[in-house]
């Protein structure tokens, strides 16, 4: 383990959110899924959820740029399920759609645990979801065009809610449980044990503070 590494991993993880995420609904292309997963990776979401279109959840391809490999998909059958487990856990649910009820996205706490909703790209969030929401949000718009893309729309949100989370100090400290800080850590500085360890159903092994395993792996019978 590189002392490079382990401090790149280690920067990363302490600045993770883990009460901003974002909820895919049904978002289909892949280039718009991809880019969506890079923005969330820069802002320190360690988290996205998404409801696959009929054909699934899109392939994920270069455009994250890697992004992929440092966040997890939690996958939902459908929206309603995904917001009902984030309210549960204390998240409120604001969602980016074009109507007179929707306010400014910068009016927004995003110091507060939220989940960003957006929706496909023909069609927007359907009305089921919005209908189970806190708060419609909009990005104003000076030209022609009505709205953005779906990934740049999500990218300006989350990079207002990264504004005010760092203003907040929200960034200093690392913010993971200790048990999801040392879960991660273990899986980016040990990709292969950690396939390892999957396959076979076994605990990760205790690492040191080098990041280095503590004692011998696989344990001796």
């Amino acid at each position: 383990m590189t002392p490079e590494r382990l401090s790149r991993v280690d920067t990363v993880l302490a600045r993770r959110q883990p009460d901003l995420t974002v909820l895919l609904e049904k978002v289909y292309k892949p280039h718009n899924f991809s880019a969506i997963l890079r923005s969330c990776d820069a802002v320190g979401i360690p988290r996205v959820y998404a409801v696959p279109h009929d054909w699934g959840i899109p392939e994920i391809g270069h455009i994250t740029s890697g992004a992929h490999k440092w966040l997890e998909v939690e996958e939902h059958e459908n929206a309603g399920s995904a917001i009902r487990q984030l309210k549960q856990d204390g998240f409120q649910v604001v969602a980016a759609h074009l109507s007179d009820r929707a306010v400014d996205f910068r009016e927004v706490d995003y110091c507060r645990p939220t989940a960003v909703v957006m929706g496909t790209e023909k069609t927007g969030v359907t009305a089921e979801t919005l209908a189970n929401i806190d708060t419609e949000i909009i990005i104003p718009m000076l030209g022609m065009t009505p709205s953005l893309n779906v990934s740049v729309a999500c990218a300006v949100i989350l990079y207002e809610a990264q504004r005010q989370r760092q203003q907040a100090g929200l960034y200093r400290k690392c913010r993971l449980a200790p048990a999801e800080h040392a879960r991660l850590r273990f899986e980016w500085l040990h990709p292969v044990l950690t396939d390892y360890c999957r396959r076979h159903k076994l605990a990760y092994p205790t690492l040191d503070e080098n990041g280095d395993l503590a004692e011998p792996f696989p344990p001796k019978k």
